[in-house]
């Protein structure tokens, strides 16, 4: 449904984007994540039609880019966009402004009322509908533009930074309305600097600066080096070359041990072990620390964060 291909952009010589190939298919979310410049919404521009391509190809919703004028009309009858700044006018209510860019989709008038009003009584907006859209509060806005991106009910959605400025409870509602267009099988690609959004919304995840340094299924990316942590009661500082031992641990370190502010309470000890699978070798490890005579506190598996993955994308780029 979106597919980029060797995508490159240039601005007076300066690259913004490099030879960035990704795919979205049919149905998934993806979140591309990167710091301010690394080329995210110059991606978006380049797949809408909005800027011309420097290098490369793509396709979206069926329409091959670059496009004549013709094919790009189509492209955007057949996408949705929510930019981070709303972009609406303040002088007039929030039902004129979506009836207005009903129109500029081409859609008949009684399907422009018909679709408004189901989609602000749907986001809470219908009592606000004839106020002034500059009278509205930020989150008010966003569900608007949210409701503009998908008035037209288009297959692929892009969202640029969706609750970039909006209070905890907001940016919620937000992600909230997010997941629903995704369960209703649309395709979305979303720029975000959110990681916490990125992790929660995502199937696929890709890490950009300029080029894309890490991208796949988010499942994938986070499953990571199979890592396990025991906490022990008392000094079991000991028991981390047996345990060290066991078939399918690849390594067993003691990452903390310290004694009890009480002198009537034991202390306890953390390992954290390295395995081959995770669900296969655990049970292995604690029965054999019970046979040891550990005191178990907490068997914790470990994933790798999706903020690890992050940074160590972005600092090997920047190396």
């Amino acid at each position: 449904m979106i597919e980029a291909r060797n995508l490159s952009r240039n601005f007076n010589g300066l690259p913004a984007v490099v030879n960035l190939s990704f795919s979205v298919p049919e149905g998934k979310l993806c979140a591309i994540l990167g710091p301010n410049g690394a080329g995210k919404t110059t991606t978006l521009r380049m797949l809408l039609g909005l800027i011309p391509m420097s290098g490369g190809t793509a396709q979206v919703a069926g329409v091959e880019l670059p496009a004549e004028d013709r094919a790009g009309a189509e492209l955007r009858s057949r996408v949705g966009l929510l930019t981070e700044t709303p972009g609406f006018y303040d002088r007039i209510s929030g039902r004129a402004n979506l009836e207005l860019f009903g129109r500029l989709y081409g859609l008949e008038e009684a399907a422009i009322r018909a679709r408004s009003e189901q989609w602000l009584r749907r986001l809470e907006l219908w009592e606000a509908r004839d106020r002034p859209f500059g009278t509205w509060s930020k989150g008010m806005k966003q569900r608007l533009a949210l409701i503009r991106a998908v008035l037209h009910e288009p297959p692929v959605i892009f969202l640029d930074e969706p609750t970039s400025g909006l209070d905890p409870a907001v940016a919620r509602d937000v992600r909230g309305l997010i997941a629903g267009f995704r369960a209703e099988g649309r395709t979305i690609l979303l720029c975000t600097h959110n990681l916490q959004e990125a992790e929660q919304l995502a199937d696929l995840i890709g890490v950009m600066r300029r080029r894309m340094l890490v991208f796949g299924p988010r499942a994938e990316l986070t499953a990571g080096e199979p890592r396990l942590t025991l906490e022990l009661e008392g000094t079991g500082a000991a028991l981390a070359a047996p345990l060290g031992a066991v078939p399918g641990v690849r390594s067993c370190v003691v990452v903390q041990s310290s004694r009890a502010q009480r002198s009537d309470l034991p202390g306890s000890t953390i390992l954290r072990l390295t395995l081959e699978d995770l669900d296969r070798d655990t049970p292995a490890v604690v029965r054999e620390a019970v046979r040891l005579g550990a005191a178990i506190r907490s068997v914790a598996p470990e994933r790798t964060s999706l903020e690890e993955i992050y940074l160590r994308a972005v600092s090997e780029a920047e190396a």
